[in-house]
């Protein structure tokens, strides 16, 4: 389907497509264990089946990262994981909000089929997560921290204490004592833990903005340059020292525990910043995301790999790890070779979705990107967007951006392209990797985005996503 008739399936099909178009939550038995672990029992561990461990950021402008670039902070512990290890440049999120994304993590699911299209909707009943696949292979499952999605009767967690779980809580205080726990209670067995900061999201209040100078930083090309701003953006470093931090202190955990060598330690960037322009956006600051990984037993200490890469690829990555079988019911593919340096490949492209509901109002924008272009499509182009978390004259941010923008050309551009786009967006990522120029009226590109766009359309006819229709209000049950 194209143009219009596309955008306007009516709202009754949109679950009935949906769940068809979910086999995962037709699923109704575990699979059997793989062979690697059924020698000696089910739970039998295989010594070449590295533990994991997952690091999440929440809101993180990723190029901040000393390893990617930044020039404000130094983060050596997420740069020496880069360092031992390898770094993605190509790793996207589907939907740059925190519930959507993290769905997909713990799914392999794009939002459309794991149901958490909207932040905070709850993901589909019945739907399996890691907590079933990867326990299927004799893995144990923990998370601490920021407990999104939602609800727990789909993530069945062992929830581990220690780190904060409010992502808006004032204060980030940790401990890494429930984590030693839990890793030595069952030493036999492989794991698989989720350590979720709340660090870098709003309120930006915890850490020592007093680390950085306002006035040396180099603001990054998302940001207006103004007094409020910097100090603003101070605050912001500061939780990215702190989650810096955590990741030096999960670090020396496993270390003690003679666990770090034996263990994938990945570091994810999530989505974002609350900037305009970041998290709630299709654009580069919004959806692209830090990966870096360290095992020195199968992956080449200061490799860089340029594959295209996606949440919901990471959930088939580990089960291939922990040697099961392909799962044809998830969205996402395994990146094993590429993590493990035999390949730079995964997939040709990485797909974005973004539903404004309960955000602010309806503003449904589709996208697609290779590893040189990005089309996006705004899909009520006549609307102004708003969102409601920091347009509404609580949010420091959106009032530097404004006031700003009244003397500053860059700082107007910034503000008048969030708040109005047009139908069509189309950009270089090699000459303009901000996405800031526009290119989807020039000739020249005609065929490329014709080209891409129909892709784009195949994934969304795929997912059952009707477009428009997807954007409306909802009630949890």
């Amino acid at each position: 389907m194209t143009g219009n008739t596309f955008f306007n399936i009516g709202r009754q099909s949109l679950g009935l497509t949906v769940l068809a178009a979910c086999p995962a939550l037709l699923s109704a038995s575990p699979a059997a264990p793989s062979a690697a672990h059924r020698q000696n029992g089910k739970d039998s561990p295989d010594a070449r089946r590295p533990n994991i461990v997952v690091i999440l950021a929440d809101d993180l402008l990723s190029s901040e990262l000393g390893c990617y670039g930044g020039r404000n902070i130094k983060t050596p512990n997420i740069d020496r994981l880069a360092a031992e290890g390898v770094r993605f440049t190509h790793n996207y999120a589907s939907q740059a909000i925190s519930c959507p994304i993290r769905a997909s993590l713990y799914t392999g699911l794009y939002p459309a089929h794991h149901g958490t299209y909207q932040n905070h909707k709850y993901t589909f009943p019945g739907t399996r997560t890691v907590n079933e696949y990867i326990a299927d292979e004799g893995y144990r499952v923990g998370r601490t921290g920021k407990t999104h999605p939602s609800p727990s009767s789909v993530y069945k967690f062992e929830e581990i204490p220690g780190f904060v779980q409010n992502c808006v809580a004032k204060e980030a205080p940790f401990s890494t004592d429930g984590i030693k726990e839990w890793i030595e209670k069952d030493g036999a067995m492989p794991f698989c833990l989720f350590v979720c900061s709340i660090n870098p999201h709003a309120p930006w209040t915890w850490g020592d903005p007093s680390e950085f100078c306002p006035d040396s930083l180099k603001m990054p090309e998302i940001c207006v340059d103004s007094p409020e701003m910097r100090k603003i953006f101070c605050k912001y470093l500061a939780e990215v020292r702190a989650l810096d931090n955590e990741v030096g202190a999960v670090m020396e955990v496993l270390e003690t525990t003679g666990k770090l060598d034996d263990t994938i330690v990945m570091f994810l960037g999530e989505n974002g910043p609350q900037f305009p322009g970041g998290k709630w956006t299709l654009w580069y600051p919004g959806v692209g995301s830090a990966l870096v990984a360290r095992y020195p037993r199968g992956i080449r200490p200061g490799t860089v790999c340029d594959a295209i890469v996606q949440y919901e690829d990471i959930l088939p990555t580990f089960i291939d790890i922990a040697g099961g079988r392909p799962r044809k019911e998830l969205d996402g593919v395994s990146f094993k070779s590429a993590l493990f340096g035999k390949s730079d490949r995964c997939r040709k492209y990485a797909y974005g979705i973004h539903n404004n509901i309960t955000e602010g109002s309806p503003y449904p924008v589709r996208s697609i990107r290779d590893s040189r272009y990005a089309l996006i499509l705004n899909l009520l182009p006549d609307s102004l967007y708003f969102e409601k978390g920091f347009m509404t004259g609580k949010s420091a941010v959106w009032s530097a951006y404004r006031k700003a923008s009244e003397t500053d050309p860059h700082a107007d551009f910034l503000c008048r392209r969030y708040l109005q786009r047009p139908a069509v967006e189309f950009y270089d990522l090699e000459n303009d990797p901000w996405e800031m120029d526009n290119l989807a009226g020039r000739k020249e590109y005609r065929r490329r985005i014709a080209r891409m766009r129909k892709a784009l359309e195949k994934w969304m006819e795929s997912q059952g996503d009707p477009g428009i229709p997807m954007d409306v209000p909802f009630v949890n049950q």
